[in-house]
This record gives C-alpha cells, sequence and structure tokens, in this order.
C-alpha cells in the first residue's frame, strides 16, 4: 500500500480509465469525488451502515470537498482512503485521500460529513452505538463522546 494512505484503515485499489481523463490531458475533477465515495461506501458497509443490520437506518452525504494537490495523467493505478475524523451526536466527518498505488504520490485530499438518518422519513438520527463502537474498532482509537 501507498505510505501516502498508510493511516487510512480502509483503501481501495484501481487503475486510471482512459475515458477519466479531461481535454487538459489529467484525471478530470469530478472523478475524485466519485473515488472518494468508493472509500466511503465499503468504510461504511465495513462498519455496518450500508448494507444489512440497520434495517431502515443510514447514512446521507451532508457536505464533502476535495483538495487537488496534483493532477493525475494516465497511465496510472491510484488507491483512494477512507478515515473517520469525528464522531458527533448525529453525524460522522470522514477525510480521503487518494494517491499514486506504485509511487506513493498524494493527488488529493478531501473530506465529507455524513449524518445518520432513518429511512424514507429523513429523519435524523443519533449515530447508532454499534456503529460508533464498529467505527472505534477499525480506528484503533476511541473518540471523544460529543457533549
Amino acid at each position: 500500500m501507498s505510505d501516502a494512505l498508510k493511516d487510512y484503515p480502509i483503501t481501495v485499489r484501481f487503475p486510471l480509465h482512459w475515458s477519466e481523463m479531461d481535454a487538459y490531458g489529467h484525471a478530470n475533477n469530478a472523478r475524485f469525488f466519485v473515488w472518494f465515495e468508493s472509500a466511503r461506501i465499503t468504510y461504511l458497509t465495513r462498519i455496518g451502515l450500508v448494507g444489512a443490520g440497520h434495517s431502515g437506518i443510514g447514512p446521507i452525504l451532508a457536505a464533502t470537498n476535495a483538495d487537488y494537490l496534483q493532477p493525475i495523467v494516465f497511465p496510472a493505478n491510484l488507491i483512494s482512503g477512507a478515515r473517520v475524523s469525528r464522531i458527533g451526536r448525529s453525524s460522522i466527518t470522514m477525510e480521503y485521500a487518494v494517491a499514486d498505488a506504485d509511487k506513493g504520490t498524494l493527488y488529493a485530499r478531501g473530506g465529507g460529513v455524513i449524518v445518520t438518518i432513518r429511512y424514507p422519513s429523513y429523519e435524523k438520527i443519533p449515530v447508532p452505538a454499534e456503529v460508533r463502537a464498529a467505527i472505534e474498532g477499525l480506528e484503533g482509537r476511541p473518540f471523544t463522546p460529543p457533549a
């Protein structure tokens, strides 16, 4: 794994596809959000917030951002990572990164806020205790409970 993502407990590897390039000869900036999403969904599945286990309870993306550090040109083997930096009462703050899987070059960092809701009413609910525990187990550290 790339040293640039060694602190990310979830990583997803993939090649840069030719169709992801734009007219300027580098990966289109919108693709980074898809790569962040791949790592995020893998993370959320791992902690039981996506898929079986929480009937009617799930995540919704409330905010997302990206900082582009340098362009990606074809060909490239990439790795995207996700980690949690904060657990609030009803929100989970995540951090993402995309790097070259072979050379370790860090191409972008990003973040997002996930809110736990009850579907289909979209009612905001507290992060379930078992999800909080799964995040702490995956991250290997406790999180300070919200005030």
